[in-house]
């Protein structure tokens, strides 16, 4: 299964991509912070990440350097979706695959994961 963990503690965001992941016809996993995301990583095992740099108890960008550190996920994507730190994440090539600035096109956030994780598994499009 295809599934996208989406970590972002603006509700609205997360519920956002949540539905155009769904409607595209990927699983969907949500955590409210880095430490969250870390825990749902490991129980779900996600094929790419999507997170909010700003966010309480753990950041994005430290939740990537932690994800880079695990053997299993070190090559794992990770889009950066950021409202103010884009350039933070651009400087780092090697955390993120993709850096979107908030507000972000939907179709295109879409786009760039089908190009790094393909379509999704039994996907009726």
């Amino acid at each position: 299964m295809s599934t996208i963990l989406i970590v972002d503690d603006e509700f609205m965001i997360a519920n956002i991509l949540e539905l155009a992941f769904e409607d595209e016809g990927y699983e969907v996993v949500k955590a409210a912070n880095g430490r969250k995301g870390l825990e749902v990583l490991e129980r779900e095992r996600p094929a790419l990440v999507i997170t909010d740099f700003m966010m309480p108890v753990m950041d994005g960008l430290e939740m990537a350097r932690k994800i880079r550190e695990h053997p299993l996920h070190k090559h794992l994507p990770i889009l950066l979706m950021s409202g103010a730190q884009g350039s933070i994440g651009r400087a780092t090539p090697e955390l993120f695959a993709a850096v979107f600035d908030k507000p972000f096109e939907i179709m295109k956030v879409i786009a760039k994961v089908r190009e790094l994780i393909g379509p999704p598994d039994n996907s009726p499009h």
